[in-house]
């Protein structure tokens, strides 16, 4: 990124939910980490060359301690000869929160970057602050936004939400990943607007796309409705409009924002308790009863485990060619409080049967001990609570909040434009968007009447993924999915056929779960929520795929009949798919 072209801000995102887990189990170990030392790394090879360019670095990295990395920083950068000046932001972490808590942090907004940047900071280190405050705090330095320039921080967000998670944007985890060159997709970068309209783009020459589609999809990566609540603003994701800007050029634009909510997001991490798990190997003939006959003779050893879960993959294949396309797995997941009764004794047990079980009896790897498991929760937190607190490179600290004069816009860009979201829109702040069967912006929990086609128009029986393409992620034990498809005849058909009872019946795993829909016309989109479909989240390792990053193209994979009209032209023999 600091060599491939111009760059005035460069931010780093490091703060997976995973990762809070991570860094609060560090700490525990050493009560001066807590932050990400892998950034402290890839800054020994990039400060100088920043300097040099009057890049300045704005990164999350800061974890649970970003007190300590600041600290950190300035001795790296002493050590280079490198003069740069260090602030940091902090007072999410809400340690001690509640018994049993690992870490508790509260997401914060983009006001104290922006206080750090007015300040001369070169580089600045935050704790756990929204991933989309990382561009909208510096966008709000750059123009000097004032605290209600609604729109123009909604648009900052938004730029800030497809830069998240780096090459998702430009061709990395894209359905339609055979369309372009991804095998080193480079990063994207926002070249962001007074307006708070911005252009989503690469460096020249790097690989990867940028498509309306790549940027779709990462908008609906990871969202609920078609408010995107933040701590500085609420954006209206529904209002957000895609044009193609010359090759690799998308702009963003018309996004509306709204006053944010009262309270802030707090994102608590705990040890859950302890985990093991076997995977057996079933090979041939008779797979069902292979797998009754481990769970049978298991039972006993299972007895007064708090948790067991069989998971029977069926990887075989009839008449295979080699073993291994004959064989399917067999997975035993178990958990409990206690280490002792998911430890290495119980893998044991199950490796014990190897001669006189199923067989062709192997497992995929030795017994081994019981790890620990983390569970990740989330609360809210009145705002007012929570000491969001910059700390300037000259060690003053200062509280940011909305009437902190370290926020306040000073110059060009201050206050919100007519028809801002200063504004009450569509029933004032914090209300919700019409509830629709079909048509407009709005959640459906039914979804839409199917409409008549006229004259029944020919279908085809095909996976969804010919037409459409799909992005899916986590919530904690939440997922969602997004589909998205190319034009408008496609839409009207996604929209009034893909239903949550649809949804339900192709993807089976969420056919008990409530399931809600949200549609975003602007996009061609749909946006569907599974609360709890991942359990205690990705940490617990409850589910196969427990971030539900393959959920959308385990959706596209589903057969369903699809209009001939809207299907693509077979490609010709002997050409790539």
């Amino acid at each position: 990124m600091l060599t491939g072209g111009p760059l005035d801000v460069l931010t780093g995102d490091y703060l997976a939910e995973l990762t809070m887990l991570i860094l609060g189990r560090d700490r525990l170990k050493d009560p001066g980490l807590g932050y990400a030392k892998t950034f402290l790394r890839q800054l020994e090879d990039c400060l100088g060359l920043a300097h040099e360019k009057g890049v300045r670095i704005v990164t999350n990295a800061g974890g649970l301690h970003p007190a300590a990395l600041a600290d950190a920083v300035r001795e790296l950068a002493a050590k280079a000869g490198v003069p740069v000046s260090v602030a940091h932001v902090e007072g999410d972490d809400l340690m001690p929160y509640e018994e049993g808590a690992l870490t508790a942090n509260a997401y914060l907004g983009g006001a104290g970057i922006t206080a750090c940047l007015r300040a001369g900071a070169d580089v600045v280190v935050t704790g756990r602050v929204t991933d989309a405050a990382l561009v909208s705090g510096p966008a709000a330095w750059w123009f000097d936004w004032a605290p209600d320039a609604y729109d123009r921080l909604a648009g900052a967000v938004v730029a800030g939400h497809v830069l998240e998670c780096g090459t998702q944007a430009t061709g990395g985890n894209y359905s339609f990943f055979t369309a372009h060159d991804v095998r080193r997709p480079g990063f994207p970068l926002a070249e962001v607007a007074e307006d708070g309209s911005a252009v989503i783009t690469k460096h020249p020459g790097t690989g990867g796309a940028v498509t309306t589609g790549t940027v779709t999809a990462q908008l609906l990566y990871e969202t609920q409705g078609p408010r995107y609540l933040g701590p500085d603003v609420t954006a209206r994701l529904d209002t957000v409009r895609l044009e193609p800007d010359g090759p690799d050029r998308v702009r963003i634009s018309g996004v509306l924002g709204e006053p944010p909510p009262p309270t802030l997001k707090v994102g608590v991490t705990r040890i859950g308790g302890w985990r093991n798990e076997v995977v057996f190997v079933l090979t041939g003939l008779d797979i069902e009863a292979k797998a009754a006959l481990v769970r049978e003779q298991l039972a006993g050893p299972l007895a007064g485990v708090e948790s067991a879960d069989w998971t029977l993959a069926r990887t075989d294949h009839e008449d295979a060619a080699t073993e291994e396309t004959a064989s399917a797995l067999l997975r035993l997941v178990v958990r409990d409080p206690s280490p002792d009764r998911v430890g290495r004794a119980l893998t044991s047990s199950a490796v014990e049967l190897a001669l006189g079980s199923y067989p062709g009896f192997h497992v995929t790897a030795p017994p081994g001990p019981a790890q620990p498991y983390g569970v990740f929760t989330s609360a809210t937190i009145e705002a007012t609570r929570v000491p969001h607190t910059a700390t300037l490179p000259d060690g003053t600290r200062v509280a940011v909040d909305s009437a902190s004069p370290a926020f306040e816009a000073r110059g060009s860009g201050g206050g919100a434009p007519d028809g801002s979201g200063a504004e009450p829109r569509d029933g004032g702040p914090g209300a919700q968007p019409p509830v629709t069967g079909r048509g407009g912006v709005g959640e459906s929990p039914a979804g839409p009447t199917p409409r008549a086609r006229p004259g029944g128009a020919p279908t085809t029986r095909a996976p969804l993924g010919t037409v459409a393409g799909a992005r899916s992620g986590d919530k904690g034990g939440d997922a969602n999915i997004g589909v998205w498809v190319a034009d408008e005849a496609a839409w009207q058909w996604l929209r009034d056929t893909l239903t949550t009872d649809l949804l339900r019946d192709l993807l089976p795993e969420t056919a008990p779960l409530p399931v809600t829909r949200h549609e975003l016309p602007n996009l061609r989109a749909l946006n569907f929520t599974v609360p709890g479909l991942l359990g205690a989240g990705v940490a617990s390792g409850h589910r196969f795929d427990p971030q539900a990053k393959a959920l959308g193209e385990w959706l596209r994979a589903r057969h369903l009949d699809i209009p001939t009209h809207l299907l693509p032209p077979p490609a010709p023999e002997g050409t790539r798919p």
